[in-house]
């Protein structure tokens, strides 16, 4: 069960269109200013540039470069995906688990694993059609963690889709903790314009704009089959990893309200999760491509990756 994965992204109503102090707008970037002090990270760079004291476009080159070079290719990925009993980590429980390792260079499956967790009750029964008890005959669940242990050792990145809410079940109850790169196969990959797809595609509209038949949904093990057929069938897999996995930070759209349909179209999302304003998670090359301008919502907060 996952928070937000079948909603509409697109708010209606008005916003407050009031400037906002030490805004960043990366399309006014420009100009014969002095070279600003070695690049530390991209973003924190470019969060200290305002729109009164503009980069050099060196500068943004050099971002971009420092943001590449950080980055470690991702050659095997482990999608994953859970069934849970509610959508609180505080209270619920994780019940299903299912996780492919994928070969990104060969397409390949390497392996696959889907096992049951057991719970007293499931809340959540109606959306993904397991029972309780079900969780509770005899299996093999135990020795199940170890072989997923070996798994996630053997992964360069994560993949799930909705990963925010996903990752957030590892470290709790029976899971084990990681410490490997995430990438939201609903967030952090833009898949291309051809395929006509929302901002923040479900799995399902993902799998049916690549021609997959869809005959299930929220079994954990199904859902990562469907990841895999996608991935399968791109043609540029590793470059939509690549950009995927840019460091991304919480950008606030500066624009008016008659123009509030750029920031729609560009998948901000209006109140959520910064109330009166269009924000989206953006890496440098994102944030430089938008045809208006945009700030950080908070440039002290950490990057995320």
């Amino acid at each position: 069960m996952k928070d937000g994965e079948w909603s509409d992204p697109g708010g209606r109503q008005r916003m407050d269109n009031q400037p906002v102090p030490g805004q960043l707008d990366l399309l006014s970037l420009g100009g014969g200013h002095p070279a600003s002090p070695p690049v530390q990270h991209p973003l924190q760079q470019l969060n200290e540039v305002s729109s009164a004291q503009a980069a050099d476009p060196q500068e943004i080159s050099a971002a971009l470069k420092a943001e590449d070079d950080d980055l470690a290719p991702a050659r095997t990925l482990l999608i994953v995906d859970t069934e849970t009993t509610g959508l609180d980590p505080q209270l619920d429980h994780c019940l299903e688990v299912g996780v492919i390792l994928f070969d990104v260079p060969s397409r390949q499956v390497l392996a696959q694993q889907s096992f049951l967790l057991p719970v007293e009750a499931n809340a959540a029964e109606a959306i993904n059609r397991i029972p309780a008890s079900a969780t509770n005959l005899s299996q093999p669940w135990r020795p199940a963690l170890d072989y997923l242990q070996s798994l996630l050792d053997a992964a360069d990145v994560l993949v799930a889709h909705n990963a925010a809410f996903d990752r957030q079940w590892f470290g709790r109850g029976h899971l084990p903790a990681t410490d490997k790169r995430w990438l939201c196969s609903m967030e952090d990959i833009r898949w291309p314009a051809d395929r006509q797809l929302r901002s923040r595609p479900s799995v399902r509209d993902l799998a049916l704009a690549y021609e997959i038949p869809v005959w299930a949904a929220h079994r954990a093990l199904t859902d990562c089959i469907y990841l895999v057929e996608v991935f399968r069938r791109c043609d540029h897999l590793e470059q939509l990893i690549e950009h995927g996995l840019e460091p991304r930070q919480l950008m606030r759209a500066q624009v008016s309200y008659n123009d509030r349909h750029l920031a729609r179209e560009a998948g901000f999302r209006w109140n959520e999760p910064v109330k009166g304003a269009w924000a989206r998670r953006l890496s440098v090359r994102e944030a430089c491509d938008l045809d208006f301008p945009v700030s950080p919502v908070d440039p002290k907060l950490p990057l995320a990756s």
